[in-house]
């Protein structure tokens, strides 16, 4: 079940627009259930996989950045350039998922209502060298 919001989607489409225009790239959104995006080149060659986590704070706030470890796994299996980015209030954190170093961890958000338990394995990474940063125009 996803539970992505109208709100959501569009933080996340401003941020893979923001990512793919520091190249000149496009991309293609993903089945619900799988990761985000396939990327591509000028050319239209595939070139990566990207995962997209909206992350509601200032790129200077953004840290520890949170991923789910199971959607970690997902866009490592892709086998081809896992970019994950991170969508903040002022512009984008984006990395090569198999280049950082993050510390796995039981955690997750607040529960959405009074019947689940958002509770799992997560990745958190503290800032470093392999992250770069795009600020929204």
């Amino acid at each position: 079940m996803t539970f992505e919001t109208e709100q959501d989607l569009k933080r996340e489409h401003k941020a893979i627009t923001t990512f793919v225009n520091t190249f000149g790239g496009s991309f293609q959104k993903l089945d619900p259930y799988d990761i985000d995006y396939k990327v591509f080149d000028k050319a239209g060659k595939l070139i990566a996989y990207a995962e997209v986590k909206g992350r509601i704070r200032t790129m200077h706030n953004a840290y520890p950045l949170p991923v789910a470890a199971r959607k970690a796994v997902k866009l490592v299996d892709k086998r081809l350039n896992p970019v994950m980015i991170w969508s903040c209030e002022d512009g984008i954190i984006y990395g090569k998922i198999d280049k950082l170093k993050g510390e796995i961890k039981w955690g997750g958000r607040p529960p959405r209502d009074n019947s689940s338990n958002d509770d799992e394995l997560m990745i958190y990474y503290d800032k470093q060298k392999a992250l770069k940063y795009v600020r929204f125009v």
